[in-house]
Parts: C-alpha cells; sequence; structure tokens
C-alpha cells in the first residue's frame, strides 16, 4: 500500500495494524482493489499467495504496478507504453554511433544506449565520445552511477549481470528507461510549452506586420500607376510646336524624376512577398493571400498597363512634333503660294471684262489677240501653282491643322476666282477671234517678244518661288540632296541669262526698226504687259536670292553635321552602356550558380556587387544627358548604333531586379536555413545536386533532370508504378502551378520539409494546456505569469471566452485560438 501511495500520488484506505494473517491478506487486498479500480486487470494473482510469499505472484504484482503507473503513461507521437518508451528511445540515441536500439534487451548490453541517453539531455555529465564499444561493462557502470548521482534515479540493474546474461531482462530494463524518460521529459515541459508559444505568437505578429505593409505599398503603388495612366493617355493636340514641346519636357521630369523610385517600390513589394511568403511556409502558416487586385500579378499587370500607355505617349509626342512640324511648313507654304497667286491675279477679272476691241483698229484688235494668247499662256502656266495650292489645302485638312477653316476659305476662294478667270478667258478669247478677220497688221516683234518674255517671266518667278522655298530636313544626305538641285540650278543660269539677252535684243529690235523707218510708237508693246525693265528687275532680284540660298543651305549643312556629331556621341555611349548591361547581366546568370562560401558570405559578395552595378549609374545619367540633347535637336534616327534609350532603360531596370531578386532568393535560403536548421553542408550539397542537374543553367530543373537529382539524393523514385507515383506527389509539391519546371527555392523548401519538424496546431494546444495546469482554459493571469508582457497581452486581446461547463470566470479559450493560428487568415 505504501509504494502505490508513493507511486501514485494518491492516498489509499488506512491499512489494518494487526500482526494475524486476516489482517494482512485484507491489506493485500486493499492494494489490489486500488491497481483494480486503476482499470489493470489482475490474472492470476490473489492476496493469499502474496502473503505466502510467492516469489513469481509477487514479481508479477510489483510488474503490473510500474507497467500501470510507470509505462503505461508514456505517450510519444500517438502511440504508448512499451511502443511509446522505445520510440522515444530511438528518437534521442538517433545521432550517436553505435547506438541503434530496436528492443529492450540485446540493445542495451554495451552500455552507450544509456550514456546516449544521458549525454543527450546532459552532455555536461558524459564525454561519449570517450566511451568504448568493446568495453561494456565500464560503459554501463559510467551510466549508472552519474544517473544515480546526477538524476536521482537508483541504481536498479548490475553491470555484470547484464554483460553475462544472453538476453537481458526486458521488464527490468524497461522499468529502468522509464525513470529516464520520466526524469528528462518532465522537468522541461512547462519551459519548452512557454518557448514554443512565444515562437509562435512571435512569427505570427511579424508575419501580420509585414502584411500591413504590403497592403499599404500596393495600395500606394496602385494609385500612382492609376493616376498617372490617364495622363500618359492624354492625346489632346496642342497647336505649335513651342506647346508640344513643353509636355514633353514634363514627360522627361517623369520619366527621369518621379518613375524611378515607384521601380524602386515595385522590386521592394516583390522582395517583401516573396519574404513573406517563404515565412509563412517555413512557420506552417496559410499562404498570404493580399486584398483582391492586390496581387502581385495584378501590380504587373498594371505596371505594364503603364509602360504600354508610357511608350504610346512618347511615340505619340514625337509623331505629333513630326506632324506640326509638317503643317507649320506646309502652312506657311501654302501662305506663300496663295500671296503669289493672288497677286497675280489682281486685276485680272477687270481686264478679261473690258470690251477695248470695239474701239480698237485692225492692228490693235491682232495685238490684243496676241496679248490674249499670250495671257492664256501665262494662265496655263499657273495651273500648276493653283493645283499644288488645292494640293496643300487638302494635306493640311488630312493632318487636321488647327485653322483649316481659314485655309479652306482662301483655298475655295482661290480656286472660285479661278474658274471665273477661265470662263471669262473663254468668252474674250471668242469676241477677239470674231474681230480677227477685220484685222490685218500685227508687229511680229512684239508678238515674238511677248511669247518668249511671258514663259521667260513664268521662269523667273518660279525660279525666285524655288530659291525663297522652304525646306526641312532631317540628315546629312537629304541637305547634300538639295544642295546638288541647287548646284544644278546655277548651272541653267548662264542659258537662261543668253535667253534674257535675247529676248531684250528683240525689244532693241523693235526700237532699231522704228527709229531706222521713222516709225512713232503708239505706246508700250500691245502683246504683253511684260517691259524688258522688269524682265531686268526681276532677274537682278533672282541673282540676289541665289548666295542667300547658298547660305542658308549652308546653315543647313552645319547643323546637320552637328547633329550628326550628336548621334555619334549618343552612339559611343549607348554602345558602351549596352555592352556593359549585356555583360552585367551575363554574369549575374553565372554568379547565381558558381556561389561559394556561406550564404552570408554570397549575400555580403551579392551586395557588393549590387553597390558597383549602381555605381555604373553615372554613366547612365551621362547617356541620358546626350539622349535629351537628341531629342532638342529633333534627331529621329541614328545610323551608328542599334541601341534606343528605351531599349537601354529596359535593360538597366532589368539588370537591377535582377540582382535584387538574387540577393532575395539568397536571404530565403538564409531564413530556410535558420527556420529549418538545415546545416551549411546540407545547403551546399542541395546547391551542387541541383547545379549538376541544370545543364542548361536555366536556374530550374526538367521534370527528369529533377527526378534524377531526387535519385540521386536517396529517394525511391525509379520508373515503375510505385516509383512513378512517388514522383507524382513530389512534383505535385514542388510544381503545384504544373509549370513543369522546379526552381531551386522550391526545391529547398521541399527537402527542409522533409528533414526538419515543424510547429502544428495540436502542439501549440499542448502547450497552453500545460501552462494551464491541465485545464481545458487558461486564465489572464496564467498568461502574464508563463509569457512575456507583450505577448501575453496579444493572446489576451485575441481569446475568445472559455463557456465550457468547467468555464470559470475571466476563463479564455485557448483551443480556438490555436487553431485559428493555423487556419485560413482573415487579413
Amino acid at each position: 500500500m505504501l509504494l502505490l501511495e508513493v507511486i501514485s500520488g494518491e492516498r489509499l484506505p488506512k491499512p489494518e495494524r494487526g500482526k494475524m494473517r486476516v489482517h494482512k491478506i485484507n491489506n493485500v487486498n486493499k492494494a489490489l482493489d486500488f491497481i483494480a479500480s486503476k482499470g489493470v486487470k489482475l490474472v492470476s494473482i490473489g492476496a493469499e499467495e502474496i502473503v505466502d510469499g510467492n516469489t513469481k505472484m509477487t514479481l508479477g504484482m510489483i510488474w503490473t504496478i510500474i507497467l500501470r503507473f510507470a509505462i503505461q503513461d508514456i505517450s510519444v507521437e500517438e502511440t504508448s507504453a512499451k511502443e511509446g518508451l522505445l520510440l522515444w528511445c530511438q528518437r534521442k540515441t538517433a545521432p550517436y554511433k553505435n547506438v541503434n536500439v530496436q528492443n529492450f534487451h540485446i540493445s542495451w548490453k554495451d552500455g552507450l544506449a544509456f550514456n546516449a541517453l544521458i549525454h543527450r539531455h546532459r552532455p555536461d555529465l558524459i564525454d561519449y565520445d570517450s566511451l568504448r564499444k568493446d568495453d561494456p561493462v565500464t560503459n554501463l557502470n559510467n551510466a549508472f552511477e552519474v544517473a544515480e548521482k546526477h538524476l536521482d534515479i537508483p541504481k536498479m540493474l548490475d553491470a555484470e549481470d547484464i554483460v553475462g546474461t544472453l538476453r537481458p531482462d526486458e521488464k527490468a530494463i524497461m522499468t529502468y528507461v522509464s525513470c529516464f524518460y520520466h526524469a528528462f521529459s518532465g522537468a522541461q515541459k512547462a519551459e519548452t510549452a512557454a518557448n514554443r508559444i512565444c515562437k509562435v505568437l512571435a512569427v505570427n505578429q511579424e508575419n501580420e506586420q509585414m502584411m500591413e505593409d504590403y497592403e499599404k505599398l500596393a495600395s500606394d503603388l496602385l494609385e500612382w500607376i492609376r493616376r498617372t495612366i490617364p495622363w500618359l493617355e492624354n492625346r489632346t493636340q496642342e497647336k505649335t510646336v513651342k506647346d508640344l514641346q513643353a509636355k514633353q519636357e514634363d514627360f522627361r521630369d517623369y520619366r527621369t524624376v518621379h518613375k524611378p523610385p515607384k521601380v524602386q517600390e515595385k522590386c521592394q513589394l516583390e522582395i517583401s512577398f516573396n519574404t513573406l511568403q517563404t515565412k509563412l511556409r517555413l512557420s506552417n502558416r496559410p499562404a498570404f493571400m493580399p486584398s483582391e487586385g492586390r496581387m502581385v500579378s495584378d501590380i504587373n499587370l498594371a505596371w505594364l498597363s503603364l509602360e504600354g500607355a508610357e511608350k504610346g505617349y512618347e511615340e505619340w509626342i514625337l509623331s505629333e512634333i513630326r506632324r506640326l512640324e509638317r503643317l507649320e511648313h506646309l502652312a506657311e507654304k501654302f501662305h506663300q503660294k496663295a500671296a503669289i497667286h493672288e497677286s497675280w491675279t489682281d486685276g485680272k477679272e477687270a481686264m478679261l471684262t473690258q470690251k477695248d476691241y470695239e474701239t480698237s483698229t485692225l492692228s490693235e484688235v491682232k495685238a490684243l489677240l496676241r496679248k490674249h494668247e499670250a495671257f492664256e499662256s501665262d494662265l496655263a502656266a499657273h495651273q500648276d501653282r493653283v493645283e499644288q495650292i488645292a494640293a496643300i489645302a487638302q494635306e493640311l485638312n488630312e493632318l487636321d491643322y488647327y485653322d483649316a477653316a481659314s485655309v479652306n476659305a482662301r483655298c475655295q476662294k482661290i480656286c472660285e476666282q479661278w474658274d471665273s478667270l477661265g470662263s471669262l478667258t473663254q468668252r474674250r478669247k471668242e469676241s477677239l477671234e470674231r474681230t480677227e478677220k477685220q484685222l490685218e497688221t500685227i508687229d511680229e516683234l512684239y508678238l515674238e517678244y511677248a511669247k518668249r518674255a511671258a514663259p521667260f517671266n513664268n521662269w523667273m518667278e518660279g525660279a525666285m518661288e524655288d530659291l525663297q522655298d522652304m525646306f526641312i530636313v532631317h540628315n546629312i544626305e537629304e541637305i547634300q540632296g538639295l544642295i546638288t538641285a541647287h548646284e544644278q540650278f546655277k548651272s541653267t543660269l548662264p542659258e537662261a541669262n543668253k535667253e534674257r539677252e535675247a529676248i531684250q535684243a528683240i525689244q532693241a529690235e523693235v526700237q532699231k526698226i522704228a527709229q531706222s523707218n521713222g516709225i512713232k510708237l503708239s505706246g508700250a508693246n500691245p502683246y504683253t504687259t511684260i517691259t524688258p525693265q522688269s524682265i531686268d528687275s526681276k532677274w537682278e532680284k533672282a541673282m540676289a536670292m541665289v548666295p542667300q540660298r547658298d547660305n542658308a543651305l549652308q546653315d543647313e549643312l552645319n547643323k546637320q553635321n552637328s547633329n550628326d556629331s550628336l548621334r555619334a556621341t549618343f552612339a559611343t555611349q549607348a554602345n558602351t552602356v549596352g555592352a556593359y548591361i549585356q555583360a552585367k547581366m551575363e554574369e549575374i546568370g553565372r554568379i547565381s550558380i558558381e556561389m561559394n562560401g556561406t550564404l552570408e558570405d554570397q549575400l555580403t559578395n551579392l551586395k557588393e556587387y549590387q553597390k558597383s552595378i549602381l555605381s555604373y549609374m553615372p554613366e547612365i545619367n551621362k547617356l541620358e544627358g546626350y539622349h535629351q540633347h537628341i531629342q532638342e535637336a529633333l534627331i529621329f534616327d541614328n545610323q551608328y548604333t542599334s541601341y534606343t534609350m528605351e531599349h537601354l532603360r529596359v535593360g538597366w531596370e532589368q539588370l537591377l531586379t535582377t540582382i535584387a531578386r538574387t540577393i532575395n532568393e539568397v536571404e530565403n535560403q538564409i531564413l530556410t536555413r535558420d527556420a529549418k536548421g538545415i546545416s551549411q553542408e546540407q545547403l551546399y550539397e542541395y546547391r551542387a545536386s541541383f547545379n549538376h542537374f541544370d545543364k542548361d543553367h536555366s536556374g530550374g530543373l526538367k521534370a527528369e533532370e529533377f527526378k534524377a537529382c531526387l535519385i540521386s539524393l536517396g529517394y525511391d523514385v525509379e520508373n515503375d508504378k510505385q516509383g512513378d507515383a512517388e514522383f507524382n506527389r513530389i512534383m505535385g509539391i514542388v510544381d503545384p502551378n504544373s509549370t513543369g519546371t522546379v526552381t531551386f527555392q522550391a526545391f529547398i523548401d521541399f527537402m527542409s520539409r522533409e528533414t526538419t519538424d515543424t510547429d502544428t496546431a495540436d502542439q501549440v494546444i499542448a502547450s497552453f494546456k500545460i501552462l494551464a495546469g491541465d485545464k481545458n482554459f487558461i486564465t489572464a493571469d496564467e498568461l502574464r505569469r508563463e509569457l512575456p508582457p507583450d505577448q501575453a497581452e496579444y493572446c489576451i486581446a485575441r481569446m475568445a471566452p472559455y463557456t465550457g461547463p468547467d468555464a470559470v470566470p475571466g476563463a479564455l479559450d485557448y483551443m480556438s485560438f490555436s487553431t485559428a493560428l493555423y487556419g485560413e487568415s482573415d487579413l
């Protein structure tokens, strides 16, 4: 009865103090009844045999007591009693050499298993490396003496008996080992429970803060994109090139000032999201699902829309600049030609409507007819200019010129006047021809003069018009073409001058004949209004315009040479920057595969590498400056380089994003290593295996490459039905989206889950139950006593009141709280 009270911790009925046999039997029956009340069936054990000193019965009863009160309550991973105790021993001694616990008899003969149990929990008591497998007696005595002296475990076994017995007594070994289980498992329960809860709560608090930070950063970035896209999609047309260049300056500020910080924020957002998901996965929490519309994919889609709008806006600005330049040039040309034409038509309607032939002599009528023929020739020569004016007006309308209404009105007036002139010309000709039969005399020289002077005069007007013509070019070849055409024009001047002299000679011949024959001229040439003086005046004006045209073309040639120099400067820098970006992208690809040293060393080296890349930013800024000069000079092509500023900007942003992602990958590997307890050697082994099978250095393994990698690590995934099923299960873990490629991070996550343990909701519930003194609820005072203040208040604020039948005032439900930690996130 005393043994049962000590081993069970309960009080038995008061024993009878008499010395008689009946008193002894009654006391033994009280002990047997107590054992039976604990659910233990006693077979063939009676009080009389115990009182009579039956050794076999007595030992059987004692073993039943030990089994019920010292061993039966042992539970490890849902196994109990003997199996649970054996599993506990196997777990604790697994890391030790020469120890293989498979039973409770011969596995303990060499004494190493006992020493391993003590060393696992109290390494300060045992020098395990000094023990030898071939000296079992020394090993056993060492373990028994240390257990008795430091752990208060009585020396129940004898080393010589164990070594000298072929098969040591299983019950004795099990009883003694159970003392170790109780000695080591009970002392650390409360501390382990509190540490587990603190760890879980700290992870949960940190994850919640990271979720809030992600949501805010994502919202701010999406709001900025939402505000920016309408501005980039605005296609309000400007009236002048100057107004549009102001828009171009605003767009340049957006590119260089406003967008770069947002690129950094987007990169940081992706890094934060990946880090958070890694932490949630490592802590066995549900994956973080951002609010609707704030996924990384949503932000990437919005960013693509932004870049599409940005590209479209830049292209629109450049096309608008070309359009407005073209419009201004055409408008100037239209008004110039219209003014020349209107000047020429001034007074023509009045001239065509007069009836002077009705009172003229025959010679005067003939002269009028010839004059009219010359006018028709002049009219036909001007037909081309009218068609040019109409064509220019049509093009201005097609290009949406802002002042198209006034252009159309002026063009309409010119066309209507031209039609009127045609009708009037036809009617006058018919009138002159009716009277021509009565007119016989005509001065052939005047007629010849008129016929030759009119086209020459038109040629001079056309030449002056061409010499004053506006031009717009974009490269040296175009301006050289204009210079060549101008030189060809100058080469025709000597022949034109001969024609001018020939025309003037006709007039001189008229004067000579008149003087020779004493003829008194009645006045000017009746066939034309073009006088020798006007021809000479126009000729002098045309000759004065030639050097002016030379200077204008030379100035434009100098400008195009300057532009060509800008192209070469930009191309030199662009080719250097482009080669640098391409080399660094290839170098990063090699670095990510060939990295050596610890993860911390790799992280430090990558950050130093990132700094070296960022130090190249002044070269990018220099290139931006050259590009600004290119745009200000309205240069739209560059034959010296295939790079564009947009292409280099995208390459630079990809370079910065790639190194940032590589750094994030190493940081996540560090998190995985620290959270899962993976050694540096294991990570090296995983990296070496992964790189060995990553034949194309793509950073990912195809399905067959991944299978070969698993086989090299000892996984049974050979090409049979069982191996295929196991491989499909693993692929479902590492490639849930069925992309066909396994990344290194997914490979590390899988290997860490295969080799380490994680927290579960049941473990947290069990830890809270220990802190609550085995109750189904816990109080605020108990939480504040066992946990740090901030985490205790965190639990109190989030635990629901406990409503069970055994509830007390202030009781809190730790079970639903623990389940919620591993359930679906409500954030």
